[in-house]
């Protein structure tokens, strides 16, 4: 599996620009996400932040997750417009019948593939072999591009579950 998304983040959006990240309960088909990119870039070009223009990016990556980038070195973006996202997010839930705000389920790379695992079933993971500590794992919780480049797809034992969960050899 290539994870080598970086190219496609806009490289004029500043370092400190915020992200938001939201992960599909399943991965979309491709006419979905060939659709749903015309509702990403019509988002992206549209988003308004007190009736100023935000420089914002939005696309799916891996067929599983929306990345929002406001560049708030240009316009910051206020409650109104972080709402308009969210009820993006929740069109697209609607649309194509998916959960997007689901925080209790981790995206791990297993066995080249995106697996979804409930937080709740992370120690039996562990304890069964299924996923170490080397396991990459998509953490969602990175808030800039600067984080999104350097810290979204990193091994577990490097995010916050690795103080969570103990890995053998670890």
């Amino acid at each position: 599996m290539n994870l080598d998304f970086k190219e496609h983040i806009p490289k004029d959006f500043n370092d400190s620009s915020r992200v938001w990240i939201y992960q599909s309960s399943r991965l979309f088909l491709l006419s979905e996400a060939l659709e749903m990119e015309d509702m990403l870039n019509t988002f992206a070009a549209n988003w308004k932040s007190h009736g100023d223009t935000v420089k914002g990016f939005a696309g799916l990556l891996f067929g599983q997750f929306i990345i929002l980038m406001a560049d708030e070195t240009a316009t910051g973006v206020s409650g109104c417009s972080t709402d308009s996202s969210v009820h993006l997010i929740k069109s697209i839930e609607e649309k194509y019948n998916v959960q997007m705000f689901d925080r209790q389920t981790l995206a791990f790379v297993v066995k080249d593939k995106i697996q979804l695992l409930p937080l709740s079933q992370l120690d039996y993971a562990v304890e069964n072999n299924f996923i170490n500590g080397d396991t990459l794992y998509f953490n969602n919780t990175v808030l800039s591009k600067k984080e999104l480049l350097e810290k979204w797809i990193i091994p577990v034992k490097e995010s916050w579950l690795g103080s969570k969960t103990q890995f053998s050899g670890n």
